[in-house]
């Protein structure tokens, strides 16, 4: 996939390239500090690293002249639907549309993709992240609920009630 390139407000250049795992600790730190983006276990190094294993030239980040990360996003997609997640910019570099390239870079990958429809998971506290992907013409789906499961916490069980684990 060819590198992207776009001129930011001050006329230096931002280069929007495709995520490796050498920034998975600039990137981290960068969710870290960014309200509204919740990690977890999955986002564990070999977690992230297996992600962008079986989701290949989808997930992109923003580096200026020094390969400092200045925003990400993580895509993938299960064959039928995109899914984005942890799009976050520095708060030097919002309002600049840095955030609206990164996710049109990973919707541009997901369509040569042959994927046609993409969603983002948007927590509820999120306030800003609401409003960013409204303004850019996303639609609430109030129509559905999200149910997770934590694999981990619950062993292997047979859906009957009983559990084999020690929780």
């Amino acid at each position: 996939m060819p590198l992207l390139t776009f001129h930011r407000l001050r006329g230096d250049k931002m280069l929007i390239r495709e995520f490796t795992m050498e920034d998975y600790v600039q990137s981290v730190e960068l969710w870290k500090s960014t309200p509204g983006v919740g990690l977890s276990r999955a986002d564990e190094r070999d977690k992230i690293c297996a992600f962008l294993l079986r989701n290949p030239g989808l997930s992109f980040v923003a580096a200026d002249e020094h390969d400092a990360v200045a925003g990400t996003v993580l895509a993938g997609h299960d064959g039928r639907r995109g899914f984005l997640y942890h799009l976050a910019v520095t708060p030097a570099h919002r309002g600049q549309g840095l955030g609206r390239r990164l996710a049109q870079a990973s919707l541009d990958a997901l369509m040569q993709q042959q994927i046609a429809k993409c969603h983002i998971l948007v927590l509820d506290s999120n306030i800003g992240g609401q409003h960013f992907w409204s303004g850019l013409g996303w639609q609430l789906r109030d129509n559905l609920l999200i149910y997770s499961r934590d694999l981990h916490a619950h062993g292997s069980d047979d859906g009957n009630g009983s559990c084999s684990c020690s929780c």
